[in-house]
């Protein structure tokens, strides 16, 4: 009903640069908030950043100042720029979208995208 397509992962050397992106579709009421988050080996899913649908940035200590993350509303898209990278930044990234949708009701819910590995060179 709903999907979440990402796009923009790969490899890069530390210090590079990467912008990831991520689009809401489907049975879509509104948009609320969206973010990233991010899964290395062997350790658990962390919140990276995530933006409200008023533009309220939330972002972990680990990215802040390197990562910006900002929004579309009208493309029901999120995106994150990833500058400064580091080794530690390799992880798979999965955007996040908490929607409102109406079918005669409205109802809140929530989806994940596939994912999409970045991985960052030393």
């Amino acid at each position: 009903q709903v999907k979440l397509v990402e796009s923009g992962g790969g490899l890069v050397q530390a210090g590079g640069s990467l912008r990831l992106s991520c689009a809401a579709s489907g049975s879509i009421f509104r948009v609320n908030t969206m973010g990233w988050y991010r899964q290395a080996p062997g350790k658990q899913r962390e919140l990276v950043a995530d933006i409200t649908s008023g533009n309220y940035t939330n972002y972990a200590d680990s990215v802040k100042g390197r990562f910006t993350v900002s929004r579309d509303n009208a493309k029901n898209t999120v995106y994150l720029q990833m500058n400064s990278l580091k080794p530690e930044d390799t992880a798979v990234y999965c955007c996040k979208a908490d929607v409102t949708i109406y079918t005669g009701a409205y109802y809140n819910a929530r989806y994940w995208g596939q994912g999409t590995q970045v991985t960052v060179s030393s």
